[in-house]
């Protein structure tokens, strides 16, 4: 088994926490050593009945561990090697063998991930989301419960989709976008816009920080 640690300490972290046990009920693959917060914790500080072992210097106890975040750590705290990073992926997803995923994703349960679709890095997909046939997640996109894609969809990095919406098949969501909870997307989104509603219109710009 190889050492893993979650790095995050809210309600996603508890969840992956839960997944890892799932992983593990399936195939032996994780020795869960605990979480890692992004701020000051006090000794013995647990989550959920897992330990919290200090801050991201806490890491440098563990070099051997392999690292996995949640949706809400830090960007800039994410500075280790790539080889230290992998994805958790719960049992119950469906991943195609020819879709590809990158370093430091998390994709929840009863997922489907289609025929050559590529996932980027540090993406996190949450329970039920389609990511049809030739799809692109480009890095840091959020993929909430629910959110249906239709195939050769592009996102671009550091985008929000929000719950249950849909986006048509070919269009482009540009960087740093946000779509609305139900939004249905049939036209190409510019970078850094709010959209939503049916069809999806534009709400407001969406600050680049």
């Amino acid at each position: 088994l190889r050492d893993l640690i979650i790095l995050g300490t809210g309600v996603h972290a508890v969840e992956m926490a839960e997944m890892v046990a799932r992983v593990n009920a399936v195939r032996p693959t994780w020795n869960f050593r605990g979480h890692v917060a992004s701020r000051q914790c006090q000794p013995g500080d647990q989550l959920n009945g897992h330990p919290v072992l200090g801050t991201v210097e806490a890491v440098d106890r563990y070099p051997d561990a392999v690292l996995v975040p949640d949706n809400g750590f830090p960007r800039e705290l994410l500075t280790f090697p790539r080889e230290r990073w992998i994805s958790l992926i719960d049992p119950s997803a469906v991943v195609l063998g020819s879709a590809r995923v990158g370093i430091g994703c998390v994709i929840y349960p009863h997922c489907f991930v289609g025929y050559q679709a590529v996932i980027g890095d540090f993406n996190f997909i949450l329970s039920g989301a389609i990511i049809n046939h030739d799809d692109v997640l480009e890095d840091r996109v959020i993929v909430t419960s629910g959110v249906s894609m239709a195939g050769y969809v592009h996102v671009e990095t550091g985008c929000y989709l929000g719950q249950s919406c849909t986006l048509r098949q070919k269009v482009r969501i540009g960087a740093n976008s946000m779509v609305g909870m139900g939004a249905v997307v049939i036209r190409d989104v510019p970078p850094n816009t709010v959209v939503v509603g049916n069809p999806a219109r534009k709400l407001k710009d969406r600050d680049a920080g």
